[in-house]
């Protein structure tokens, strides 16, 4: 039996996404993105907060310090951009 794709558009990218909060947006197109992470202590078994700033591409100069938005993985865009602004966090 062939399986038939009913959707447009595929939700399976092989694409990371993460959610993070706006930082600076005082470029243009372009934004920094902050993400927390929750880790486990391998010996302790500690849950310890890791933070990463990502770049990333903001098409429509939309994003404001404070969103709460989702980013996507994308094709590299500028020497330090490889991710874009694919929605808001509701």
């Amino acid at each position: 039996m062939a399986a038939t794709a009913t959707n447009t558009e595929s939700t399976n990218t092989g694409r990371r996404r993460l959610t993070g909060t706006v930082v600076s947006n005082k470029m243009e197109k372009s934004a920094t993105v902050l993400v927390e992470r929750l880790v486990k202590h391998p010996r302790y078994h500690k849950y310890i907060k890791r933070r990463k700033t990502y770049m990333v591409h903001d098409e429509t100069n939309s994003a404001q310090p404070g969103d709460v938005v989702v980013i996507e993985e994308s094709r590299p865009i500028s020497r330090r951009k490889r991710w874009v602004i694919v929605g808001d966090e509701a």
